[in-house]
Formats: structure tokens, sequence, C-alpha cells
């Protein structure tokens, strides 16, 4: 009954012309009826070119209406609602957000328990926002939270209320409530996704005469909807994802009463890497001998869409070579097309060739020898996206924070292309340019923001105006982060004259094979002695020493 009621509603103008239609109709064979028999055949014989004019005249008015007017441009959110049996995405298929998983479960038991939860006086959860890096699976949670309450679902983006137009993104708010309070009526509940919340919920801002953006109307419209889902039969739930930080959000979208709840979705855990790699290459034929868990520690920091662009990137180049199944190699093939780009073919001279190979060498046996927590992923002396090589590297494990060690390691290998080519040919190319910049950046952050300095100075000096300190404090601060720069310089170009066998073995290698990944380096450092190992007790001490200007 509640269905056919809506649909009443929502049509009442067409029910209305039916009805006039056919009362006309009725109208006009009883006045034909009245007439005598040679006016009716003249008026029966005129009928058909009547139609065809009218025809004619309504097809004109619709082409110039849609032309000129719609075009699906002005107010109109022509989002079709999307049962959720036809999404049919289980939390099961959800993979790699097990916290976010929880959390979302709990907001499922709610929205499916509504009429408990209002029967003792609660309200349903009115918004939530689901916040987290891009490709770690927002709307594929959404969308997983719809078919699990077995609620219709209708999702568009920030970037859809957006255009020219004053008024348009408010008016497409407006359309799009009132879908989901019909669907919501009809169902029961219904469920709205809005993806790129902060294209329209961003904090807004007005100018000097008092008039606003674009986007403030559009928001202070979604706003005043959120507010009017108070009626216990509305059963609305809005949900929301962004990448981007909280703050960049207005305070009135995030406060209680609209979107009540924050989930926040980060990037899989080593465990949850593996079930990802499990899961995408079931879809695959691999080699048995395929080593999931090695795979998982290749893929620190990276999201449930980058394992599966780098399973498919394995899958197409298994094809190109015409293998009938994806093996390791083929793996770490696509992680170094994903991870370093592709291969841009330059011809270099053998001079310029070998003066790169012992640039990266510097960079790969500082790497490999005195990094405590990354490992080198590849070293390569192949361009890739304008360099002539590079080495690149990954943590053994996540990490959440940094310590000074680390961060002095950093600088250390940064710095350890330039001074290769120091200890070699007593001067250096401009290569070094990017390894300075990161190298300079670390060590100012290190003295001006996290007060690693030996000062004895805490703060974030970087915050402060620079007109409102002192020059002699900024000097004293300057002279510290070139104090580090010149130990980690010093320390670095010691170690590697002391190990000058395994550069001079690694640059060999490198100019033989052109590329090493981290099993085929393990194998020129064994060859000559070198360990894999941290940073020695005596490079500890010193780089936790207060005194690092006197080493």
């Amino acid at each position: 009954m509640r269905k056919f009621k809506m649909f009443l509603k929502n049509n009442k103008i067409w029910v209305i012309i039916t009805v006039i239609v056919v009362v006309l109709v009725l109208l006009s064979i009883w006045g034909l009826s009245q007439l005598e028999s040679f006016y009716r055949i003249m008026t029966l014989a005129t009928i058909p070119v009547q139609l065809l004019l009218a025809l004619v005249s309504a097809a004109a008015f619709v082409f110039m209406y849609m032309t000129f007017f719609t075009r699906n441009s002005f107010g109109n959110a022509s989002k079709k609602k999307v049962k959720s049996d036809r999404i049919r995405i289980s939390f099961k298929e959800v993979i790699g957000l097990e916290n976010a998983k929880k959390e979302a479960m709990e907001v499922v038991h709610l929205i499916k328990d509504r009429k408990q939860v209002q029967k003792i006086g609660g309200k349903i959860i009115k918004g939530l926002i689901l916040m987290g890096p891009p490709g770690c699976g927002k709307t594929l949670l959404a969308k997983a939270m719809a078919t699990e309450c077995g609620i219709p679902f209708l999702s568009m983006a920030g970037s859809e209320f957006v255009e020219m137009f004053v008024g348009v993104g408010a008016s497409r708010i407006r359309s799009l409530f009132k879908q989901a309070r019909d669907q919501a009526y009809a169902e029961g509940a219904c469920m709205i996704f809005i993806d790129e919340i902060e294209v329209i919920g961003r904090g807004r801002k007005f100018n000097a005469f008092g008039g606003n953006e674009e986007t403030n109307s559009t928001q202070n419209q979604l706003l005043v909807e959120m507010d009017g889902l108070e009626s216990n039969a509305s059963n609305v739930i809005v949900i929301a994802a962004t990448n981007a930080d909280e703050n960049v959000l207005d305070k009135a979208l995030l406060r209680p009463g609209r979107f009540d709840r924050k989930i926040s979705i980060t990037l899989p855990n080593l465990k949850e890497r593996e079930k990802l790699f499990e899961f995408y290459l079931k879809k695959i034929k691999v080699s048995p001998d395929l080593k999931i868990d090695r795979l998982a520690k290749k893929a620190v920091y990276k999201s449930p869409a980058d394992i599966e662009n780098i399973v498919k990137e394995a899958a197409l180049i298994a094809t190109r070579k015409k293998k009938d199944i994806v093996d390791m190699k083929d793996i770490m093939e696509a992680m170094d097309r994903v991870d370093l780009g592709m291969e841009t073919h330059l011809e270099m001279t053998p001079k310029e060739l070998e003066m790169t190979a012992y640039h990266e060498a510097g960079h790969a046996v500082s790497l490999y020898m005195l990094h405590p927590t990354d490992d080198v992923f590849k070293v390569t002396i192949k361009s890739h996206q304008g360099s002539l090589g590079l080495v690149a590297h990954m943590p053994r494990e996540e990490l959440h924070s940094q310590e000074k060690s680390k961060l002095i390691a950093d600088i250390m290998v940064s710095l350890a292309g330039y001074c290769a080519e120091k200890i070699k040919y007593n001067t250096t190319t401009i290569g070094v340019a990017a390894d300075f910049t990161r190298a300079m950046n670390i060590a100012n952050a290190m003295v001006w923001k996290v007060g690693m300095g030996e000062s004895g100075y805490v703060g974030d000096y970087s915050s402060m105006p620079k007109e409102a300190m002192s020059q002699a404090l900024k000097e004293k601060l300057n002279n510290e982060t070139m104090s580090i720069l010149n130990f980690c310089k010093d320390h670095v170009e010691k170690f590697l004259k002391n190990n000058w066998d395994a550069v001079e073995a690694l640059v060999n290698r490198l100019l033989k094979d052109k590329e090493l990944d981290f099993d085929d380096l393990e194998d020129v450092m064994d060859s000559v002695g070198k360990k894999k190992a941290q940073l020695q007790d005596s490079d500890k001490e010193t780089i936790e020493s207060k005194n690092i200007d006197k080493i």
C-alpha cells in the first residue's frame, strides 16, 4: 500500500493528465455522436492532420527544452536507486580493512536494529564519514554496508554538485535527498553515498562584501537536509568519503547530529597484505612456488588498489612473454613498473654510465650496511622518469614514527652518491642536486621542527614568523643544520673509503647487468665479505651523542 501511495505521490501530475485526457476523449466521442453524418465525417477526416501538427509542435518544444534548459545541468540529481541485492558486495570481499570493518559492522547493526533503537528513544545514525588514503576501499566498504543492511543505495561524487551556475549544487542536493526520502518511505531505509566530500565540504569562506562562494550554498543545503532527517520515518543514512585531512572539512559538517561517526581507514598491515595478494592471485594462474609472505613484505605502504594493480600488471607482463603462468619474476617486474615507472631508453657515454654507477653504488652500499630500518629494493643505472639511475628502498616493516638514528641514516644515504663521485673522480655531477635537497630538508626539519638539535632549543621554529625571531637565533639554528649535514657527509665519506671494495664490486656488477634487486645486491656484498647490519654500536652512540660537532 505504501508503494502505491508513493507512486501516486511521485506521479500525480501524470495521473491528473491521464484523467483529463480520458475525460476529453469521452466528451469528444459524445460530441461527435451528436453531429449530423456529413459534419461528423468531415471532423473525423481532419483529425489525423491535426494530430500530426500537434505531434510536430510537441517534438519541436521537447527538442528546444532538452537542448537549452536541461542537459542534466540544472538541479536534477538523476540518480536511480541501486537495490542492495544488485550490489552484492559482502564484508568478506572487503579485504585489508579489518579495524574499519569492525566499526562499520557496528553501524550496520544499529541500522538493522533501528526499530529497537527508536523504541527505547534513541536515534539511528544519520551520518558516517570514511577517512583515509586513496585506493583503500572506502567506496567498497560503503557498498558492503548497503548490501549487509539490505537497503537501496544512492551514490554521487562531490564534483557532480559543482557547476558554473549559481544554485545548481543546492538544487541537486535537494533532489538527491528527496529521492532518498521516497526510497526510505517505500523500502524502510535508504543510504546515500557522497564520494570526495571535501569538494563541497571544505571550510566555508565569505568575502568582504557579504557574498559567498557557490560551494557555500551547496554545503549549506547539505547541512539543512541532514538536519531535516530528524523524522524517524525518513531513515536516510548519509555516508561520505574523503582523502583529505579532517581539518579541511567545515566544522559544522562534523559536529554531532550530522556526521555522527568517523571511521579511519589505513593502509593494510603485513597480514592484511598477505590476504590481499592471496585474494587477487586466485584470479590468475600463478607458479606454485610463489611466496606470498615475501610479496607482502615487499609491498610495505601499498594500498589494496596498488596490490590489485601489481597483480594485473604481472599478468600482462607474463602474457607479453608468452607464458602460461605468472611467476615471482613477473610480479617483481610489475612492482618495478608501478613504483619506478617505465624505463626510458637513453644513450649515455661510457664515462657518464660509469659515473652514474659509482653514484648509485654509493647510495646502495651505505643503505645496505648503515640504514637501521630500510632495505634496498632495487638499484639500477637504467633511466626511469628522468633520472639516469636510482636506488629504490623500502622499510622492513610499517613505521609510524621516525627516530633520530633513522633520520641521520637517511641523510647519510642521500649524501653517499656525492661522496662516492668525489672519492673516485674528485668532482661531482648535477645529479647530486635532488640528493642535497632531500638531505637539507631532513636536517632542517630535525633542528627547526622537532628539537633534534644540540643547542637545547625545543619547539617548532618553522611556525614562527621570521621577523619575530632574532638574527642570533636564526644563525644558531642554521649552524646546527649545517653541523648535522657536515657530520653526515664526513661520516659516510669515511665509511665508503673503508668499504671501497664493496663499491667497486657493485659498480662492476651494475655495468654488466644494469639493474640489481636485493638478492643480487646481497650476493655482491657476500662476495666481498660485507654483511647486512644496522648501525654499529659506535655509530649509534655517535649519532645519539649531544656533541656531534666534535666528531
